[in-house]
């Protein structure tokens, strides 16, 4: 049996019963593994079911493995998205990579200590050898941005970061995160790698910007008050019509936003960094998903399936081009849950592009998240330009390497 180099596989299951589904997908997960021992686990779990059975389910399978997870909405796995709520787990074995795990809580208190608080237990376990930092955040208690922003504060400014935040099946209510047997919820839980191994990032989203650029002349953190001097809600009422927009006042915002959010400029990306409005207020301002700083040059932006598609399999050759050679073992994937909706039944298209580049058969785990972490343009190679970001709406690809 081949012992050096990575070695992944990838398992699921559903059904009814929450510690049997862990229990099944952890068992497929280490049959096709070949190693009932592996180091790492990565889980990731509808909200159907119970979170502590489910995962109680998957370490009886697995008890000695490093396990980092996150509630979804959505799982995806070699096979493609999952049709049913399911439960995701990839196993990893490899001599040549060393596993360090962080958690902040109370992200809703203080998001930017919380992230800075789990990168510096791991930077603390794994000192100057730390390559590689995968994070899990809650961005549903707190401003995603900010938890980023701690997570650099920790480990330096052009820190290359990866990750998505966890869902929770569309409804916006609460998400979860695990580690080993340890369910969380308001937290992000960071992962550190260092060793002998390779990882490339690409990050893409392929919304086009519609209409004129526009600028944001009030907010504060993560709210919207005005764009060009008026109540924010009308950029979409301009585009939409004032009677289409009383609806948002009503419904969820993040529903028009799937195919219409908001780009803004951001330096050293060749895209809009893409921001998701959630809900408007009496006054006509918007809640994004992450901050929009006063002053900021926004557009509005339109979801293209083919598009989509064509700049999903950009961010996977982006990610191989990183490998210098080396063959993909591995591949997570943090795909925001919009570019699941913009898709619908045809997102597997999505995921066969990043196939299409990196190889149908390398195991590959993945789901759909509600933001996105990676440095922008997808720059990880050059440390000292990399600025890793919140992002929405985009497609984050990792690939793993010997």
């Amino acid at each position: 049996m081949e012992t050096k180099g990575i070695r992944a596989s990838v398992g699921a299951s559903s059904g009814e019963d929450s510690y049997t589904v862990g229990v099944n997908a952890c068992q497929d997960a280490i049959e096709q593994l070949g190693d009932k021992n592996p180091d790492l686990l990565f889980v990731f779990s509808s909200i159907k079911y119970d979170q502590e059975k489910m995962l109680a389910g998957v370490r009886s399978v697995a008890p000695g493995a490093l396990l980092v997870g996150s509630s979804t909405s959505g799982e995806i796995t070699t096979n493609g998205p999952l049709k049913e709520r399911s439960v995701a787990i990839m196993a990893i074995k490899s001599p040549e990579i060393k596993y360090y795990v962080g958690v902040g809580q109370h992200i809703m208190e203080n998001p930017r200590e919380a992230g800075k608080f789990a990168a510096t237990k791991v930077k603390e376990q794994a000192g100057d050898t730390l390559k590689a930092f995968l994070m899990l955040p809650d961005v549903l208690v707190g401003n995603g941005a900010d938890i980023v922003r701690g997570v650099l504060d920790s480990l330096g400014a052009h820190f290359p970061v990866v990750g998505g935040a966890s869902g929770d099946d569309f409804e916006f209510k609460k998400t979860y995160q695990y580690v080993n047997d340890k369910v969380y919820s308001g937290s992000v839980v960071g992962l550190g790698l260092s060793g002998n191994f390779k990882m490339g990032i690409g990050v893409k989203h392929g919304w086009i910007p519609i209409g004129e650029p526009m600028k944001v002349t009030k907010s504060k953190g993560a709210v919207i008050n005005e764009i060009n001097g008026h109540p924010a809600v009308k950029i979409y009422e301009d585009y939409f019509g004032e009677e289409e927009t009383k609806v948002l006042r009503t419904e969820v915002l993040a529903k028009l936003a799937i195919t219409y959010p908001l780009g803004m400029k951001a330096p050293g990306s060749d895209e809009l960094l893409i921001r998701d409005p959630l809900t408007v207020d009496a006054n006509g301002s918007i809640t994004c998903a992450a901050e929009i700083p006063e002053g900021s040059e926004i557009r509005l932006m339109i979801g293209s399936r083919e598009e989509a598609v064509k700049v999903a399999q950009i961010a996977a050759e982006d990610a191989v081009a990183q490998l210098d050679g080396s063959l993909p073992k591995a591949i997570i994937i943090f795909n925001c849950i919009a570019r699941n909706k913009l898709f619908g039944d045809k997102s597997g298209d999505e995921i066969n592009a990043i196939q299409e580049a990196i190889g149908k058969n390398v195991p590959l785990i993945g789901f759909y998240t509600y933001g996105e972490q990676a440095p922008l343009g997808g720059e990880v190679r050059n440390i000292e330009k990399c600025n890793s970001a919140f992002h929405n709406e985009t497609v984050v690809v990792c690939v793993l390497a010997d």
